[in-house]
Formats: C-alpha cells, sequence, structure tokens
C-alpha cells in the first residue's frame, strides 16, 4: 500500500492516486525496487482532497492539521481493510504520520515494522522538491528502493504477493 501527502491537480481530475507527473517518477522508482506497473499496489494519501496550489507557486500547498484530522478515520479504515504487509510512506507528511516527525534523511533509506506490517519510507517524487539534489539523499533513495525490493521478494516467497496490496 502506497500512502502520499494529499492529491495533486492532476489526481483531482483523474481520481487517481500519483497519476500526475510525481506519480510517473514513482513508478519508475517502482520498477528499479522490480514492481511492474501493471501490479502496482493500492494507493492512498493522507487527505483526500486537493489542498490547492502554495502560495509560493512552487507545487502544492501542505494540507493543514484540521484537514489532516478531517480524513484520518478515511485512512484508518483503508488500512483496516486493505491489511498491507508493506507500508510505502511516501513524502514528509505520510512519513510523519507512521513514522514520527524526523528529518528525511532519518528515516529514507531504512525500514520499520509496525504490527504485522513493514513501514518503508521514500521522499515526494516532486520535481517541487530539491532533497534529492544531494547525492548522498539519492544513495538513500536507493537504499529504500532495495528494503522495498527486498520486502515484497520475501512476501512472494511466503506466497502472499497480493498482500502489498
Amino acid at each position: 500500500m502506497i500512502v502520499g501527502q494529499a492529491p495533486g491537480a492532476v489526481e483531482l481530475t483523474t481520481g487517481l492516486p500519483f497519476s500526475g507527473r510525481a506519480g510517473a517518477e514513482l513508478r519508475r522508482w517502482l520498477a528499479r525496487a522490480g514492481i511492474d506497473e501493471g501490479h502496482l499496489p493500492y494507493r492512498t494519501a493522507i487527505t483526500k482532497c486537493f489542498p490547492g496550489k502554495a502560495a509560493s507557486g512552487a507545487g502544492d500547498r501542505k494540507p493543514s492539521p484540521p484537514e489532516i484530522a478531517n480524513c484520518a478515520p478515511w485512512l484508518v479504515k483503508e488500512l483496516a481493510l486493505v491489511r498491507p504487509k508493506i507500508l510505502l510512506l511516501v513524502g514528509q507528511l505520510a512519513i510523519e504520520r507512521f513514522w514520527g516527525k524526523v528529518p528525511l534523511h532519518e528515516s529514507v533509506g531504512r525500514s520499520r515494522r509496525d504490527g504485522d506490517r513493514v513501514l518503508i519510507p521514500l521522499p515526494h517524487p516532486s520535481g517541487a522538491s530539491r532533497w534529492l539534489n544531494d547525492p548522498a539523499n539519492r544513495a538513500l533513495l536507493e537504499r529504500g528502493l532495495r528494503i522495498l525490493r527486498s520486502e515484497v521478494r520475501a512476501l512472494d516467497f511466503a506466497g502472499s504477493a497480493g498482500k502489498m496490496a
């Protein structure tokens, strides 16, 4: 299961999470981790509504705490229904929700167990993010993708490949 921040403008019109440019980049990352586009897992977001453009004009506005709280019950229900074995946290907001408030360099490239699922944080694939301009951060992304590949293979080996959901 992939959890992002919020729908963007493209997602608003398509109704499909990660269907814009950031989604295309995320699919390239997933391909590098060995996940075929035809087998993409369930995708959702911390908030369910497009928050609008950022005041700076660079990217989308980060959802407010009341918006996050308003959508929290939906995410809880999605998790209960999907019961993912792997939870891919895409971007700072998703990472904060499940991992805690830490800088990206302290979570990306690592994994953590949360009950019967594994949490794998990744940076947001948006072009508005400058985090990946640093070679050390790109190395953390690659480490995170290797962790994802390993976890997916472990599920395949256990006979529950569909449970990444």
